[in-house]
């Protein structure tokens, strides 16, 4: 299992997600990023993070469509983490693993 994190531009979100999607991600988190809870100064570009856990196969795929979408060759353009998860759990069915992150 892996978790597969992007931080990137507001304005690639929708693509990002559309890029996601076509390549079989069925759920994902998405967070706004705040520096100290409070609004951001100037020197700092505003990011969102995607989160989506995957099986081991699935994370260079999800990583490419990642890069595809959230690119416009700028500085900023972000950064991708894909890390080892050890178990995860849906809590409403108790589905572990990658059942709990398949459809």
């Amino acid at each position: 299992m892996k978790l597969v994190t992007a931080i990137f531009k507001p304005s690639r979100l929708d693509a990002v997600i559309d890029a996601l999607s076509e390549v079989g991600a069925t759920g994902l988190t998405v967070s706004e990023e705040v520096y100290r809870g409070a609004e951001y100064e100037v020197r700092l570009l505003p990011k969102v993070k995607v989160e989506v856990a995957c099986a081991d196969d699935a994370a260079d795929r999800f990583a490419d469509a990642i890069i595809q979408a959230a690119n416009t060759g700028t500085i900023g353009d972000g950064k991708i983490f894909i890390l080892d998860l050890g178990s995860v759990i849906r809590i409403r069915t108790g589905e572990r693993d990658e059942l709990a992150v398949s459809g």
